[in-house]
């Protein structure tokens, strides 16, 4: 695995451990008002990770993970992130990256990991700092 496909997912697992803690708040002041469980299970893992995401690359490009690991988020042709750039990655990262990836795993590997199945389709780009 190349270098900047670990930080990566190491970076990955900074945010998820991230939004899991905020997903407990959020579902511990929730559980009182909202009584479907489909909600705390499907809904507001989603949402929380979604928006804590989006939130943190707009505003600089990284997200705490990145920064920890010394990566940023650019546009593939240089210029600034935008907001729906940063969902369609999203997005599709939690869909159908995955399959894209498995069906396709050569193509991706010769990027040497700046660009994922997520990143092609957003037209995006994970440099080191």
């Amino acid at each position: 695995m190349k270098s900047i496909t670990k930080k990566r997912t190491k970076a990955y697992f900074i945010d998820l451990a991230i939004s899991t803690a905020v997903v407990g708040v959020a579902e511990y002041f929730l559980r009182k008002k909202v009584k479907n469980e489909a909600v705390h299970a499907l809904v507001t893992p989603s949402l929380v990770a979604c928006t804590l995401e989006c939130a943190q690359l707009l505003r600089s490009g990284q997200t705490v993970g990145y920064k920890k690991m010394g990566l940023v988020l650019k546009n593939g042709d240089g210029s600034d992130l935008s907001s729906n750039q940063i969902i369609k990655r999203t997005f599709y990262r939690d869909t159908f990256s995955a399959l894209q990836f498995i069906g396709n795993r050569q193509e991706f590997i010769k990027n040497d990991g700046e660009i994922l199945p997520h990143d092609s389709y957003a037209r995006t780009v994970v440099k080191e700092v």
